[in-house]
């Protein structure tokens, strides 16, 4: 190898180990991650709350907040969902997040939810709240109501 060479590769290998050294000693910070805790849910009281755009996304442009409640199978719940900002949607979901039921207008015409179900098995269930498509957030008033309780 001629000298031009030598000193070409022994440069390069001087400017990649400092390259190695100077990236490998700048500090890496962690995404922020939050940790999913749906909200406990009383029965037969009222929550007055907001929905925002720090929710849950639910990928179609919206956002949606959870609510957790323990229900015994035999149980007949009506859940109530209201809002003058966003047109309301109130879906009751099992703890693996199958679908029970589901409302997105109530039967008086308005775009409150009311949704109405029969539980049948012992156990956790989420109470989402969303607002219908993309249609927006902001304050909401949600209650669960026992109609019917096991003994």
């Amino acid at each position: 190898m001629d000298r031009f060479t030598v000193r070409l590769s022994r440069s390069l290998l001087a400017v990649t180990t400092l390259l190695t050294l100077v990236l490998s000693s700048v500090p890496v910070r962690a995404q922020k991650q939050s940790v999913y805790t749906p909200i406990t849910l009383t029965t037969d009281k009222e929550v007055a709350d907001n929905l925002t755009e720090k929710d849950i996304p639910t990928g179609d442009g919206g956002f949606a907040r959870d609510y957790v409640v323990q229900l015994n199978a035999g149980d007949q719940v009506a859940i109530d969902l209201t809002s003058d900002n966003f047109d309301s949607m109130v879906t009751l979901m099992s703890a693996d997040g199958a679908t029970i039921g589901q409302n997105d207008d109530g039967p008086d015409g308005s775009n409150n939810s009311l949704l109405f179900a029969r539980i049948k098995e012992t156990g956790t269930y989420i109470v989402r709240v969303r607002a219908f498509g993309e249609t927006g957030s902001g304050a909401f008033k949600l209650k669960l109501s026992k109609l019917r309780t096991t003994k």
